[in-house]
């Protein structure tokens, strides 16, 4: 594999990975009430409980997608 391979690889992965997590934000701020009702009957949760879940998969998908998507591909264009 060669860098340039590479540095197409994680652009992609993080194009996309920026893609979905635009598109969950943007369900999960236009669909709250439902979901949050949704998933609160499917799970017994609370709200509220559902609400600061949803948060924490927002804050730790977006994490995770600048660790293993965004940053590789940083690093592969700066070397």
């Amino acid at each position: 594999m060669t860098q340039e391979f590479l540095t197409t690889v994680f652009g992609w992965m993080t194009v996309l990975n920026v893609a979905v997590l635009l598109f969950s934000t943007l369900m999960i701020i236009i669909m709250q009430d439902w979901i949050a009702g949704l998933h609160g009957r499917l799970f017994q949760m609370e709200r509220a409980d559902a609400k600061r879940a949803y948060f924490r998969y927002l804050a730790n998908y977006k994490l995770l997608t600048t660790i293993f998507c965004l940053m590789p591909w940083l690093a592969l264009k700066l070397a």
